[in-house]
């Protein structure tokens, strides 16, 4: 099992790393989620997800999460053939928390560096869609 430390870290980037071990057959938990980043102007990132939970219809779907954890599983759901028998089975074996629970035991790896550019973390991001934890 794996042990990731989300923070500071490009979901883009900590996402596809995991989608590809998940595929090989790791079990992997991702630690620290709403301290994860994506890099842009805040006012493009709000609109993007803006726009995804706007779409479809509220009864039918697509649903989009506000929850930092979910968006980011969701982030990697994307990555993976979950459609088809071993994506599906690659996707059971991600778990991902927000901070780091208790019975949780074993280094973290840190993937996440020091961002120069202009960036908001899902955190920042589930608020202002409207989550409240």
């Amino acid at each position: 099992m794996m042990i990731i430390d989300a923070s500071n870290a490009v979901v883009g980037r900590l996402s596809s790393y995991v989608a590809k071990q998940l595929l090989k057959g790791e079990k992997i938990v991702i630690i620290n989620a709403e301290k994860a980043i994506i890099t842009g102007k805040k006012e493009s990132i709000i609109r993007e997800f803006e726009e995804k939970r706007a779409r479809g219809v509220p009864k039918y779907g697509p649903f989009f999460p506000k929850r930092p954890d979910l968006i980011l599983r969701r982030i990697i759901r994307g990555m993976l053939p979950y459609k088809k028998p071993h994506g599906f089975k690659a996707y059971k074996n991600l778990k991902v928390y927000m901070g780091k629970p208790e019975g949780l035991e074993g280094e973290a790896k840190k993937f996440g560096k020091e961002i120069k550019t202009s960036y908001m973390t899902l955190y920042d991001i589930s608020r202002k869609l409207g989550w409240s934890d």
